[in-house]
């Protein structure tokens, strides 16, 4: 059961509201977990900024994101992140097989070698005990350094965003 309410647009902050209404005309479903967060206003609108300016991107491959977001989802038991994160690592180019392996990506024959490399140093950054220095040389070796940066960035939001939707248990939103 969540453990936050959630801040519905009637009840919300003047820029939250105003994001709320901005996300309803693009036709766009205002997420529980925006709702949770919207409990802090300001918190609430720059995470939801960071958020979307890592879903754009800035020069990392969106396919390679998504298994990084769909690995942190994996070890952190973030059921909410994954379901989110399916259908954008779909229609980023990951496969519906790499998917369905990402709990079991080191024996799977279903990633590449650079693949591999952002997935093993996915758990390293996750795993929280620091990143060994054949993991980051292998990674240099198919990134370069703004690329690397912003996919640390990435699995640091969605680490988060994980711990946010596990320690409130954010429920996944009703299919309306």
């Amino acid at each position: 059961m969540q453990r936050i309410s959630l801040v519905e647009k009637d009840q919300a902050h003047p820029l939250i509201r105003e994001t709320y209404q901005k996300l309803e005309d693009q036709g766009s479903q205002v997420l529980n977990l925006n709702k949770v967060m919207a409990h802090c206003p300001h918190i609430g609108l720059n995470f939801q900024r960071l958020g979307n300016s890592i879903l754009r991107g800035e020069g990392l491959s969106a396919r390679l994101r998504e298994l990084a977001v769909l690995r942190v989802g994996n070890l952190t038991n973030a059921h909410y992140e994954l379901v989110k994160h399916t259908p954008i690592a779909l229609r980023a180019g990951v496969s519906r097989q790499q998917v369905n392996d990402i709990p079991d990506w080191a024996t799977s024959a279903e990633f590449n070698d650079q693949e591999r490399t952002v997935l093993q140093y996915t758990d390293e950054v996750t795993q929280g005990t620091g990143v060994n220095d054949k993991t980051f040389n292998d990674l240099r070796a198919f990134l370069v350094e703004p690329e690397i940066v912003e996919l640390t960035a990435a699995i640091g939001y969605y680490g988060m965003v994980a711990r946010i939707l596990n320690a409130l248990q954010i429920e996944l939103e009703s299919q309306t």
